[in-house]
């Protein structure tokens, strides 16, 4: 794959975003190799939970590959940003644990990805969250709203798509926007403890569970 790699290491399945030179932004290819990971991935037997990790020392995703979307058609436009947000819905309701291990920058649609897992754990210093789309014009619909409400507080979530702030780790265990944060030489260790406690909880029980916590985003998903 060009822009994931997928690996199980003993119960938890870690996703690694590969496309560096791009810090890991998202184009119409990047979405079909997300969806071949959660098909892969959803129709594992036993139980078992997913990590989302980044290889750029700097970004965890930027968002949107804007060099390719503006060489889009507007029909490749349209079609992206549809399957982009089906597949951002898709994530927020897999039959399992998911984390985000934020080990750099998470921006616009790469901070959406984030809030759409059941948990996030982010490097504590040198990375930022952040929702810029107020600042640069873009729109925020229904569905990319409802996947930033999936986060815990609604205070930091109104004042971050409003102001376009981008917030420290420090900032964001305190907003409770992350459930933990570790200094980088920790952070993926410390990430894949918590991967594997979660990925003892018995999936199908889990599974009923998220999806009743989730409702909104799964009636969404599944008819968006």
């Amino acid at each position: 794959m060009k822009y994931l790699d997928l690996k199980k290491d003993g119960n938890v399945f870690v996703v690694t975003l590969i496309d560096s030179e791009n810090k890991n932004t998202f184009c119409s290819e990047a979405l079909i190799e997300y969806n071949q990971v959660f098909d892969e991935i959803e129709n594992s037997p036993g139980n078992a939970s997913m990590v989302i990790t980044s290889n750029h020392p700097k970004f965890f995703s930027n968002g949107i590959n804007l060099q390719w979307f503006s060489s889009a058609s507007v029909e490749e436009r349209d079609d992206f940003l549809h399957r982009v947000k089906k597949t951002l819905l898709r994530a927020a309701t897999l039959n399992l644990p998911t984390i985000a291990c934020i080990a750099g920058h998470a921006y616009a649609m790469g901070a959406i990805m984030a809030s759409s897992l059941d948990f996030r754990i982010m490097r504590a210093d040198k990375s930022r969250f952040c929702f810029p789309e107020a600042t640069y014009g873009m729109p925020l619909d229904e569905p990319l709203i409802a996947l930033i409400n999936n986060l815990s507080s609604p205070h930091a979530v109104n004042e971050m798509v409003l102001s376009g702030k981008a917030l420290t780790g420090e900032a964001c265990l305190q907003q409770g926007i992350v459930n933990y944060i570790y200094p980088e030489s920790e952070l993926f260790e410390k990430t894949m403890a918590f991967a594997r406690d979660m990925a003892s909880k018995e999936r199908s029980n889990y599974a009923l569970i998220k999806g009743n916590l989730k409702k909104s985003l799964k009636d969404m998903y599944t008819n968006w």
